[in-house]
């Protein structure tokens, strides 16, 4: 198949048929090696962002929100729409590719946008408690307040929304993406700011990456 046919056209293709493709192989392996290297950075930059000392903002929002603990309803909600990209990923390779490809991009630039962006966590904050994303902060028990803008769950939640293909999938993700959104900010988590910058953001984004998921 010519290599300008679009992500949308490989929707379906088998693993064994994507794996046979040189752009495909190339591209998933690039993908994967990068986000890998990403993982193991992000507990000595967190270690890094967690010691030094922010703005805090004044979020009007905020102050009209008493702060409550979601953490359980946020996990469960987040590990649900991932177990989902895991079973369709299956059998849609070009899925599975283009989530990594949008994983790595949002990582590098929730790097960046963290590194330059100095900020405190808002008043009330309530730390969010869940023990597969502290792998990420250096283990267990270690827990991140200033990784704010832009929010990682709203952001991860609607590149999901973004790819996924089928109706359903697109509005339980879609439901999930908005219903969490509002959780953090409920949670003092994250700033008003950091929720609609990852909404803006994370758009952009994959709509660039399915153009470079083209195989």
């Amino acid at each position: 198949m010519n290599n300008v046919t679009t992500y949308a056209l490989h929707k379906g293709n088998s693993w064994a048929d994507a794996w046979h493709t040189k752009s495909f192989r190339i591209k998933l392996v690039t993908g994967l090696i990068l986000f890998i290297g990403l993982l193991l950075f992000l507990p000595s930059f967190f270690a890094f962002i967690e010691k030094r000392e922010g703005v805090e903002l004044n979020d009007l929002l905020l102050q009209y929100i008493p702060a409550r603990d979601f953490s359980v309803l946020i996990f469960i909600i987040i590990w649900s729409v991932f177990l989902l990209v895991i079973i369709r990923s299956v059998h849609d390779p070009s899925l599975f590719l283009v989530i990594i490809l949008s994983l790595v991009a949002l990582l590098i630039l929730r790097i960046t946008t963290i590194y330059f962006f100095e900020l405190n966590p808002p008043k009330g904050l309530i730390v969010l408690r869940d023990p597969l994303t502290s792998l990420t902060y250096g283990g267990r028990g270690i827990f991140i307040t200033k990784d704010l803008f832009f929010s990682g769950h709203t952001s991860n939640l609607l590149m999901v929304y973004l790819c996924l293909q089928k109706k359903r999938d697109k509005i339980f993700v879609l439901l999930a993406t908005v219903t969490v959104g509002i959780l953090v900010l409920v949670q003092h988590v994250h700033y008003s700011m950091d929720v609609i910058g990852a909404i803006l953001i994370t758009f952009f984004v994959v709509k660039g990456v399915k153009k470079l998921a083209i195989f």
